[in-house]
């Protein structure tokens, strides 16, 4: 009997084989052999000489006792193994708690408060503090002792405004208000902006298996009228769980803001409130549509002379945009429908987004806006002063109404 056949029949038959039978089927290959067969075994399959000599002593044992082998659970016997880390050094958990402890992100003393706290640097810092140990070690400690691979969590706002919660309850109290009167509510924002052409898209897309789509390793604009980069400006009806999204192709200004809900009230609006006399936007409080941009109220006031309708405003306080309705009820399901799927030219952008839909009935349309809008437009006192400008008592730079100069 030969090295390689051992050799290619233990291999075999490894994948089926937990510790305590591995030593025994060497064991039974090595007596098999007779003299010498514990040597060549053990070269051919791994298997230590001591194990194998182990394993012929159970089975000598059991020739001897005779009847089947008890079922058991247990591969070593109790107390067999090496030991653990920490039970060989008592000090290895309070020193690797001390050293990932959010604790020290503080203390400019920590010998890990500038390094990335990966296993291995964890490994290497215990080492050189004089544990033996290992980053697999480090690894399974971590994980029995709570601890877990986490992303960073946006929680914190900043400061908050003295009357943050009242404008909530009024913004709150006003929309249902003017939904109970079938007057529309709208909210409305800027989604982020995206560039055009084929650029990798966060997220996962089913493909076949070793075929992903092939995109470009740089994100850099591609500067051609069909490419670049769009602003989509969304408008939002809560009472009709419908969305509007105007796709812009230039900068992102109060101008373009008010035209967007123009084209939403020409295109889904109008049709949907025919007796509508007043309309309400609920909207963050910074960008284009922010509570102390002059252009946005200007802009508005066009649009409240245009269609006749009382424009009322109400704004959510600084720090606070993702309680805008539109964030989690349009622009979070326009994210997942384009996931994965680069945005190749201006009419997939416009597909996808028209294409978004959910079991609770959201409906979406969307449109190229093409014009061109001049950043940096100032509008004058006088122009100001001709505003139909009416503010409500309840924080009147938050809550304020435009009415038609009919």
């Amino acid at each position: 009997m030969n090295h390689e056949s051992v050799g290619l029949r233990f291999r075999s038959l490894s994948s089926f084989l937990d510790e305590r039978m591995r030593r025994l089927v060497a064991a039974a290959e090595s007596a098999a052999i007779g003299y010498g067969g514990v040597s060549l075994v053990a070269r051919a399959t791994g298997v230590s000489r001591r194990a194998i000599t182990e394993g012929m002593k159970e089975l000598s044992q059991r020739k001897v006792s005779g009847g089947p082998p008890p079922s058991q659970s247990r591969i070593r016997r109790k107390g067999a193994g090496r030991k653990r880390a920490i039970d060989k050094d008592p000090g290895l958990r309070g020193d690797l708690d001390r050293l990932v402890n959010p604790a020290t992100r503080g203390d400019p003393e920590s010998p890990l408060r500038w390094t990335c706290k990966s296993v291995r640097v964890l490994a290497g810092e215990l080492r050189r503090e004089g544990h033996a140990v290992s980053h697999q070690t480090v690894a399974e400690l971590l994980h029995e002792m709570d601890y877990s691979l986490q992303a960073n969590q946006k929680r914190l706002e900043g400061s908050q405004h003295a009357d943050r919660n009242q404008q909530f309850e009024y913004i709150n109290r006003k929309a249902q208000r003017y939904l109970k009167q079938g007057d529309p509510v709208i909210s409305v924002d800027t989604k982020k902006k995206e560039l055009v052409g084929d650029f990798k898209n966060p997220g996962r897309e089913w493909q076949p298996q070793g075929q992903p789509e092939q995109v470009r390793v740089h994100a850099f604009e591609i500067k051609q009228a069909e490419n670049g980069k769009v602003a989509p400006y969304g408008v939002y009806d809560l009472g009709r769980n419908a969305g509007w999204v105007s796709v812009g192709v230039d900068h992102d200004t109060a101008e373009f803001a008010v035209e967007s809900i123009r084209r939403w009230w020409r295109w889904m609006g109008r049709r949907s409130y025919q007796k509508a006399k007043r309309l309400l936007i609920t909207a963050d409080s910074g960008g284009s549509n922010g509570a102390r941009a002059r252009l946005w109220k200007w802009e508005l006031q066009q649009l409240a002379d245009e269609t006749g309708l009382e424009i009322s405003v109400c704004h959510f306080p600084p720090g606070t945009s993702k309680w805008n309705k539109i964030e989690h009820r349009l622009f979070s399901f326009i994210s997942q429908k384009w996931r994965g799927k680069p945005l190749i030219s201006h009419q997939v952008i416009i597909d996808l987004i028209a294409a978004t839909t959910t079991k609770t009935g959201l409906t979406a349309k969307s449109k190229i806006d093409t014009n061109f809008y001049e950043k940096g437009l100032k509008v004058s006192d006088q122009q100001m002063a001709e505003l139909q400008l009416r503010r409500e008592k309840f924080h009147g730079d938050w809550n304020y109404r435009l009415l038609p100069r009919s």
